[in-house]
């Protein structure tokens, strides 16, 4: 399956990365984690960074707060229909996931405009 991704980043909770074959999803890259997979463009990626912040700053119930494995935090997603529960934990790792992803792809449109100058 290595042949056929460019994996873009990754850690132990998920991956990112953009399928070499399928020419349609080119401008979409696949986050996947917690058997989930979202097919996004970098502008969505960055919304959901946004969301992962507000999420980060939002208050869980309070008798919740003493167990960081209850998933008493929601997430929105950048799809309008779909928001997720997650423990502290799991933000922290999505949270990663995206950062790292959003460094890279920033990193290689750097090398790719440094390149075609």
């Amino acid at each position: 399956m290595e042949k056929e991704i460019y994996k873009i980043y990754h850690n132990d909770f998920g991956i990112a990365f953009q399928w070499k074959s399928n020419a349609t999803k080119r401008d979409k890259i696949q986050l996947v984690f917690r058997d989930m997979g979202f097919y996004l463009t970098a502008k969505e990626i960055r919304q959901f960074h946004e969301n992962v912040f507000d999420a980060r700053n939002s208050k869980g119930c309070s008798c919740c707060e003493r167990d960081c494995n209850t998933k008493s935090i929601l997430l929105k997603t950048p799809s309008t229909k779909v928001d997720l529960a997650v423990n502290e934990k799991e933000l922290m790792e999505v949270e990663d996931l995206i950062k790292g992803t959003l460094f890279q792809l920033d990193l290689d449109n750097y090398l790719n405009n440094l390149c075609n100058l």
